[in-house]
């Protein structure tokens, strides 16, 4: 190997040249400055491999380890730090005549969904008669935002889509 070796790469056992090298044993015990020929055969005897953890050292630190495991838990690390959450946009209906504990439910559902960090968009939707009472509509959308501001801020403020809808749409505080 030339030059140092990549960042997720280690130099492991007889990969390590450079005469002395500060050792840590498997349980975390400094066992301080050894000859690398001397910290490997400690390495051996207890079954595991001598890794390179900090190579830019002066001495350089070597832990004695399983360089398998080690490995897997690096490959584990990086894959559950480059997960991240798809905002999704998630939609609530009610109607002008929605009793108070379905809208409680559905202000329920809202906020889990605004926890986990997705948008909502809560919709009324009118039938028939109930258009004449886009008033009731809109009274019901700003309970909901009111009862949820603590966890949300309005995105789209309350307004009539097509004919027949009224919607909002929350976005999760940062």
């Amino acid at each position: 190997m030339k030059g140092s070796p990549p960042s997720d790469l280690h130099r492991v056992n007889e990969q390590i040249r450079i005469s002395q090298v500060r050792v840590v044993d498997q349980n975390g015990q400094m066992l301080g400055v050894l000859a690398t020929p001397d910290a490997l055969k400690v390495a051996v005897d207890a079954g595991l491999d001598l890794v390179e953890v900090a190579p830019t050292e002066r001495p350089p630190v070597c832990r004695i380890l399983d360089y398998g495991k080690f490995k897997y838990e690096q490959k584990r690390k990086s894959a559950k730090s480059a997960k991240s959450h798809q905002v999704q946009l998630k939609e609530i209906r009610v109607r002008p005549k929605t009793g108070e504990h379905d809208i409680q439910f559905k202000m329920k559902q809202a906020r889990g969904f605004l926890e986990e960090k997705d948008k909502v968009k809560i919709s009324v939707v009118f039938r028939g008669r109930e258009n004449a009472h886009h008033d009731r509509g809109r009274e019901i959308l700003n309970g909901i935002i009111t009862s949820l501001e603590d966890i949300a801020k309005i995105e789209k403020a309350p307004q009539m889509e097509g004919g027949r809808s009224m919607m909002a749409i929350l976005t999760p505080k940062a």
